[in-house]
This record gives C-alpha cells, sequence and structure tokens, in this order.
C-alpha cells in the first residue's frame, strides 16, 4: 500500500486530502508573508536611506555630530537592503508560487472528488483520489520539508455532494469571498499607490518653486531625493502588481459567474463533468497566470 494509503487509515480519502491541503496552503502563507515583509522593509530601508543621506548633507553644516549620525544611517539603510532582499529571489518566489500551486490543485481535487464527477464518478474514486495526490507530492517533493512546521487546522469537509452544491460552495463562494474582495483590496492598493505618487510630485514641484524664486540650494537636493523615493514607490508597486493581480481577479470572477448563469439558465447544455471541469480550468488559469506573472516569465 502507498504511504498515502496508511496515513489515512480510518479516515476518508477526501478529509485527509482536506488535510493536507491545509498544511500547504498554511506554508504558502508564510511564505507568501516572508517575501511581503521582505518587499515592505527593503521599501523603508530605501526611503529611509534617500532621506537621511539628505539630511545628512545638510546638517553636517551646522551639527556634525547629528549630520555624522544621520550619514551612518544612511549607510546602514543602504548595506541592509540586499540583506532583506535575499528573501525576494528568483528561488523564493518559485517555492512561494509552487507550494501555492499545490495547494490549489489539492482544494481543486477535493471539491471536484465531492462534487462526484470526472474522473471520481465511479466506484473506485477513491484509489483513483490517492493515486492523482500521490504523484502531485511527488512531483512537489522538495518542498514537503516546508510544511513540516504545520499541523492541518480542524475543519470539516465541505458539504458538497452533488454538482448543485459544488456551484454554491466552490464557484459562488470563490466569487464573492475571494475573487470579488481580492479585487477590490487591489483596487484600493493601486490608489493608494496613485495617490502617494501624486503627493510626491506635489512636494518635488513646491520644492521646485522654492529653489526657483528664493534660490534654495537645499531644496535642489530634497527635489532629487523626493524623485529616488518615488521610484521606490513606483517600482515596489510594479513588484507587487496590484493593477494586474485587480485585473485577474475580476475577469475570473466574471467568467466563473458566466458559466454558473449559463448552467442555470440553459440545463442539460453541458454536462455536469464538463462544468465542474470548465469552472476548475477557470480558476487554474488564473493560478497559473499570476504565477507566472510574479515569476515574470
Amino acid at each position: 500500500m502507498s504511504n498515502s494509503g496508511q496515513m489515512i487509515s480510518g479516515q476518508s480519502a477526501a478529509q485527509w486530502l482536506w488535510d493536507r491541503q491545509s498544511v500547504w496552503s498554511q506554508t504558502a502563507d508564510q511564505a507568501k508573508r516572508s517575501i511581503g515583509r521582505a518587499r515592505a522593509t527593503a521599501l523603508a530601508l530605501g526611503v529611509a536611506a534617500a532621506v537621511a543621506s539628505t539630511a545628512a548633507a545638510q546638517v553636517l553644516e551646522w551639527n556634525e555630530g547629528l549630520g555624522s549620525v544621520l550619514a551612518f544611517l544612511a549607510a546602514a539603510a543602504v548595506g541592509l537592503v540586499p540583506l532583506v532582499t535575499r528573501s525576494t529571489g528568483p528561488q523564493q518566489l518559485r517555492d512561494w508560487t509552487r507550494l501555492r500551486s499545490v495547494s490549489e490543485e489539492l482544494k481543486s481535487e477535493t471539491y471536484t472528488y465531492l462534487a462526484g464527477v470526472s474522473p471520481y464518478g465511479t466506484p473506485n474514486a477513491p484509489r483513483e483520489l490517492l493515486d492523482r495526490t500521490e504523484r502531485l507530492f511527488a512531483d512537489a517533493s522538495d518542498l514537503t520539508a516546508r510544511t513540516q512546521a504545520f499541523s492541518p487546522r480542524p475543519r470539516p469537509l465541505p458539504a458538497v455532494s452533488d454538482v448543485s452544491s459544488y456551484l454554491e460552495l466552490r464557484v459562488a463562494d470563490q466569487i464573492e469571498r475571494y475573487y470579488r474582495p481580492r479585487a477590490a483590496h487591489m483596487s484600493r492598493r493601486s490608489t493608494q499607490v496613485r495617490r502617494v505618487e501624486l503627493a510626491l510630485a506635489g512636494t518635488a514641484a513646491v520644492l521646485g518653486a522654492v529653489s526657483g524664486v528664493y534660490g534654495a540650494d537645499w531644496a535642489v537636493a530634497w527635489i532629487a531625493t523626493i524623485t529616488t523615493v518615488s521610484a521606490a514607490v513606483i517600482a515596489h508597486a510594479a513588484a507587487s502588481r496590484y493593477a494586474y493581480q485587480e485585473v485577474e481577479f475580476s475577469r475570473t470572477a466574471a467568467e466563473l459567474e458566466r458559466l454558473t448563469r449559463r448552467a442555470v439558465e440553459e440545463p442539460g447544455r453541458i454536462t455536469d463533468d464538463a462544468l465542474v471541469g470548465q469552472c476548475e480550468r477557470v480558476i487554474s488559469v488564473q493560478n497559473e497566470g499570476w504565477m507566472t506573472k510574479w515569476l515574470g516569465e
């Protein structure tokens, strides 16, 4: 008997798989948080370095001690950036996206299995589920060690028993509790970035006016600093891909709504197997799309 078969002794194949999905999801969440924290810290350090460096150059003229402290802080911030960004490298991104991919595939297999559609519409469905899961875990065996720190969160299986409950608890729930909220969240983030960019541009314009009218050399230095900060904010937003994610979440929600509406308004036109398969493909395409985008491929 396979390792999975031994591990699920005394419990259903679906519940075992649902528990594994919880573990891989938690691992992926941790990896994402690590990357997010590192990027936010790198942004803060970059901004601090630019501000402290400019302030040091100006303060040194009248307070050598304070100027030296600011210069030290600027140098320290610059030196820490490479150390922080080591957690956001290509390998870390690949590991995170693969962890999330496994988690999403486990979720897809669980819902498909509970709905009782192909390839799980036979008496041999539990064995088929375990075989497919074994292959999935084999492909991600190099990541298994990262999941050992987590235990399954206590949660019942989704109450899916047919295609109707699948559409309600998988598709509708995904639309209303994930895709729409995430699209709105990314829209807010994009708006925040635009406001910061506008504020920085306005500040630079005011400093430019001060420099031109009053001949204030100090203002020129701060214009360069603000330009550097603005570039850092824009780069951070680009790396986070807020606009892209907003579009993709909205598009996926709309596509799933179209499939659901078609199933309700034109019953019998599409088989249960095909309907569930199409819904899972839409979800899968969205997942694969943002993973590819994150990796820059």
